[in-house]
């Protein structure tokens, strides 16, 4: 008996989940259901010289993104890779070696991509005022209402120096 309870229990359960995927569950669903998030590889993958002789940089990016920028993404994927190169190729060995050299290098790769996807798509950038004396920190930009907003991040799913 137990033996017939434990077989009808497996021959359910992919009901249930199917049912749980589909809105079954009816909790937490928004009246117009949220934008499509997806991850996004930028292939092939980069490998760049460095500046030291013989020394190379290999990345992998995926990107996060959401709704429309999907499309703008892919649409300006040419753009982005020629950016995201020139970006990677003028660096030092020296200046990518911790961890924090290289969460800015992430940084500057996310920021540089919302720039390519809103210049691409015809926004214009606005001029960055001058930082005071002593003031070195960078105000980061509002890109909710932009072309790029649904761009969300950037990772690297790979990263090799040699």
């Amino acid at each position: 008996m137990r033996l017939f309870i434990l077989l009808f229990s497996l021959l359910l359960l992919p009901a249930f989940a199917s049912a749980e995927e589909h809105g079954g569950g009816g909790e937490g669903e928004a009246a117009a259901g949220p934008a499509k998030i997806q991850y996004m590889e930028i292939s092939p993958k980069f490998v760049v010289n460095l500046i030291e002789p013989k020394k190379f940089l290999a990345i992998t990016v995926q990107v996060l993104v959401e709704g429309a920028a999907a499309e703008a993404t892919k649409k300006h994927m040419a753009a982005i890779k020629h950016e995201l190169l020139m970006l990677f190729s003028d660096r030092s060995i020296e200046n990518l070696q911790t961890m924090e050299q290289r969460e800015a290098l992430r940084q500057q790769a996310v920021e540089l991509i919302h720039k390519t996807i809103d210049k691409a798509e015809g926004v214009e950038e606005e001029k960055e005022e001058e930082p005071q004396e002593g003031h070195k920190r960078m105000k980061k930009r509002d890109y909710s209402k932009l072309p790029s907003a649904g761009f969300k991040d950037l990772f690297f799913t790979e990263f090799l120096l040699q």
